[in-house]
């Protein structure tokens, strides 16, 4: 009876020691958490305790219905230095005290002017086996997290040779990724799990396994010390970790690996976190982005673009075209006029200095291509060398402005190594200088830049409308297209997609005209190039063509209505008290949609102007409405098709 007595203590003083030894491996493997001020997004940091010792991770979670889900189960930290390595054998030596970022600041441009934002901060402080330090800094924003490497050491010049931060995304999560390419022009794929092993662009759009919440990955806050990152899978399916340039980008120019000189910092590891509605309407990327470096804007002014290369592949070439799409813009009443390639060499009638001549007596600006040149691109259009150098820039942009050229087109990067992140910025410092607007193509997607250089008003790094030119796949690629990239790639900042065609240019459109007006809508971009020849425009109904005269293209509000990427997308935006809603249809099949006007103010009356698919898709159909608050509409949208409600207070 003894002997069964001790065997049970036994048993319960060992079972105690196991108990005691999970609680004891919890306790230390949580070393940090920090929530949102919300109180709905969680993020933790833990040490990896079985053959990782001295790595760390963070985990995130996300509050639903009272209750907190996984969102990624592992962000893996740490770097590679050439002197040292800062991915294992980190002691943890303190952490911060908890405190809090609120910050309220005006843009000029983006989808939402004012903008209010709040985070809880914490810093972890490691140090490794030499004693060298490194902190993490991470914050918890009500729309989502955002985390950067601090090295506080006062000296010293290294290669970062590896980034270790990775992503472990679970099977059975949705995600919508583009294979990278060194312009960004690729397709959105929807996946489920990471059998597809290469590299991708961001930002990087996932839907968690249990569907109730997404999350956008993405960098921000990129300066000259860095270049940029991208991820990729190649060495585990379901581990996105954050990669270098390749070698062969930018024709081999550069190095790939970046160097630091301390103290440094990272830019942001940024990760949008919610609804989709809080995925798309997030200014997350420009929150944690520096502010504002120009102390003079007023120079800087937003504005719709007359655009002749998509219907005209030559069109600047010829002065007789150049003359036409600056009426256009005059008759719409378009600020700006763009003379893209071949300008240099523009005939039948005139030269530069008479089409100038011209633009400016109809009272239109005209904005001017560069090739970015040099060796790290392989395309020879002319003028090829005037970006290169400080020298260079000054000289043209003193000259641009004399001539009355307001803004630059650059194009043809192909690399985001550190060297060519320096070029991106030497030029956006030099034109602000001589209060030049700046936009590239062929080129990096946003990373915060348009909130610290206010001028630099839009990016390509999307496969926008030119592509009808290039491909045939366009065609029928381009509905679906359309409907993911508001959830991604213009979630981050402004997308030159060059929108709005209804005539054909190389390769036809299956779109509808009622799919193609609203893309002036869902679409932000800060210049907003109309790429149709002018009888696209001419010909379209009277309410259509002065809802394109009088289309902002900067917003004081955005909201997703409806939506899901590669399906359809219902977004509203608002201006001055204006609503515009664009609405389109992915699908081959009609649909009609109950719109809730609930989003208006409460108390005043609107008059609606519905612009939708009429009987087939090359037709529109227009009615007028009053409207309030607590209103509904219905819309058809034919197969490919979509709508645009302009929405006008009657007071």
């Amino acid at each position: 009876m003894l002997s069964n007595y001790l065997k049970t203590y036994k048993m319960v003083r060992t079972g105690m020691v196991i108990l005691f030894a999970l609680v004891s491996f919890f306790a230390t493997a949580q070393k940090f958490s920090i929530t949102s001020p919300n109180q709905k997004i969680k993020v933790r940091i833990f040490q990896h305790l079985n053959g990782g010792e001295g790595s760390w991770y963070l985990k995130v979670n996300y509050q639903v219905n009272d209750q907190f889900i996984e969102i990624i189960p592992q962000i893996d930290l740490g770097l590679k230095r050439s002197d040292q390595d800062f991915s294992k054998d980190l002691k943890l030596i303190k952490k911060s005290a908890i405190h809090t970022i609120k910050e309220d600041y005006n843009a000029i441009h983006g989808k939402r002017l004012h903008r209010t934002n709040s985070a809880n901060e914490g810093i972890v402080f490691f140090e490794n086996a030499e004693g060298a330090k490194m902190n993490v800094v991470i914050r918890a924003y009500d729309d989502g997290v955002a985390f950067q490497y601090d090295f506080p050491d006062k000296e010293g010049t290294f290669v970062v040779m590896e980034e270790l931060t990775s992503y472990t995304i679970p099977d059975s999560t949705t995600r919508w990724l583009e294979k990278f390419n060194p312009a960004n022009e690729g397709y959105y794929r929807k996946m489920k799990d990471g059998q597809l092993q290469q590299d991708w662009a961001y930002p990087a759009l996932f839907q968690t396994t249990d569907s109730t919440a997404y999350y956008l990955i993405h960098e921000a806050g990129l300066g000259r010390s860095y270049c940029g990152t991208k991820l990729s899978n190649q060495a585990r399916g379901n581990q996105y970790k954050l990669t270098f340039p390749d070698e062969w980008n930018g024709r081999g120019q550069g190095d790939r690996e970046p160097t630091v000189t301390l103290p440094w910092k990272s830019p942001w590891r940024v990760i949008v976190i919610g609804s989709l509605a809080d995925i798309v309407e997030s200014t997350l990327v420009d929150d944690v982005s520096p502010p504002s470096v120009v102390q003079k804007t007023d120079w800087i002014q937003p504005g719709k673009v007359s655009w002749n290369y998509w219907s005209h592949n030559h069109g600047t070439k010829d002065y007789k075209v150049v003359c036409d799409f600056a009426d256009l813009a005059a008759r719409m009443e378009w600020p700006y006029t763009l003379l893209d390639w071949e300008w240099d060499a523009m005939g039948n009638g005139g030269k530069l200095e008479d089409a100038l001549n011209y633009i400016h007596s109809l009272g239109v600006k005209p904005l001017i291509w560069y090739n970015s040149g040099g060796d790290h691109t392989w395309v020879e259009a002319t003028p090829k060398d005037r970006m290169l150098t400080h020298e260079n820039r000054a000289k043209e942009f003193s000259k641009l402005k004399e001539m009355g050229i307001v803004g630059v087109k650059v194009d043809f990067f192909e690399s985001e190594k550190q060297d060519m992140i320096n070029y991106y910025l030497d030029i956006i410092e030099d034109a602000a200088e001589h209060e030049i607007m700046v936009y590239f193509h062929g080129c990096l997607v946003p990373r915060g830049w348009g909130r610290t250089y206010p001028h630099l008003m839009t990016y390509e790094g999307v496969r926008g409308a030119e592509w009808y030119n290039n491909v045939p796949d366009f065609t029928y690629e381009a509905p679906e297209h359309n409907t993911i990239l508001p959830f991604t790639r213009n979630v981050v900042g402004s997308m030159d997609y060059t929108p709005i065609t209804f005539t054909n240019s190389q390769h036809p459109h299956i779109t509808s005209y009622g799919h193609e007006l609203a893309l002036g809508v869902l679409f932000e971009s800060a210049l907003q190039h109309m790429a149709d020849r002018p009888d696209g425009y001419d010909e379209l109904p009277d309410a259509a063509k002065t809802l394109l005269m009088d289309l902002p293209v900067v917003w004081d509000e955005t909201k997703l209505l409806d939506g899901y990427p590669g399906r359809d997308v219902i977004m509203a935006r608002e201006r001055g008290g204006v609503w515009y809603i664009g609405g389109i249809n992915a699908e081959n099949r009609e649909k009609r949609k109950n719109i809730d006007l609930d989003f208006l103010p409460n108390g005043i009356s609107y008059k609606l102007t519905l612009i939708a698919d009429g009987d087939h898709d090359k037709a529109l159909s227009t009615q007028y409405m009053v409207v309030e608050h607590a209103d509904k509409i219905q819309v058809k949208m034919l197969p490919r098709g979509g709508f645009t409600a302009l929405l006008k207070p009657l007071n």
